[in-house]
């Protein structure tokens, strides 16, 4: 057990959080986050109309797709669009952050209108997944507002419902940790991703005995810590978004 780690952090300690809100000079919405070493930068599109399977219903769409950089690691990995097929580990966190995002957006709200949140990886150093999520609301909260006042978007809709954030939390020699840089998620013996909304509601939780299996009072602890973690993001998202 140990309560300090290997960067100087407490165990229950996030990483220096940074959200530089507007980015993009293009986009309607965007957000370069930063966790640590990792560094996400988040782009929302903004598009009056809708899939054809939505056309006509009343409802607005939100998605994202998420990709890293062939460099973004110790070691250049080749683009996807190379390869000529998108990954299952890029379709499963593309498809976990169109998820988290539409829990706390009200469609009908949003009109048919569509926002596609891209998220790329600039740096990975542990926790892209959860970085790509808390910066992709900042962005997506920016794209709404922008429809808005292009008048695609009902001045009095209420659009967002609430925020939502994501950090991850594991178990490393016996002891809970938050947010794990990559050193500690390669090590870790429970590994977990919380996905929470600015009241404190579950979004998504993603937890893996990657070596012993871990009991309830672990995954208790996991998930104070998660929760404690998410509120933390919750008001670096609403600082970013008041400046």
């Amino acid at each position: 057990m140990t309560d300090t780690r290997t960067d100087g952090r407490a165990v229950d300690e996030l990483r220096p959080v940074t959200i530089e809100r507007g980015w993009s000079a293009h986009a309607e919405g965007s957000a370069l986050i930063t966790f640590g070493g990792t560094k996400v930068l988040c782009t929302a599109s903004f598009t009056n109309g809708v899939p054809r399977w939505l056309t006509g219903k009343g409802k607005g769409w939100v998605t994202a797709e998420y990709a890293m950089l062939p460099r973004a690691t110790n070691s250049r990995n080749d683009r996807e669009s190379i390869k000529g097929k998108v990954g299952g580990r890029t379709h499963e966190i593309s498809r976990l952050i169109g998820r988290a995002l539409r829990a706390v957006v009200d469609t009908k709200a949003l009109g048919e209108n569509t926002i596609v949140i891209d998220c790329d990886v600039l740096q990975a150093d542990g926790g892209t997944r959860t970085a790509a999520i808390t910066g992709a609301y900042v962005a997506l909260a920016d794209a709404i507002a922008w429809g808005r006042q292009k008048k695609f978007i009902a001045q009095r809709s209420e659009v967002l419902i609430d925020s939502v954030s994501a950090v991850s939390v594991g178990i490393i020699d016996g002891t809970p940790m938050l947010d794990l840089a990559y050193v500690e998620d390669v090590r870790a013996e429970t590994d977990m991703n919380v996905v929470v909304t600015g009241r404190g509601l579950f979004v998504e939780v993603q937890g893996t005995a990657e070596g012993a299996p871990f009991d309830k009072r672990e995954l208790d602890q996991l998930l104070e810590l998660g929760v404690n973690g998410c509120a933390q993001l919750r008001d670096l998202q609403t600082a970013a978004l008041s400046d």
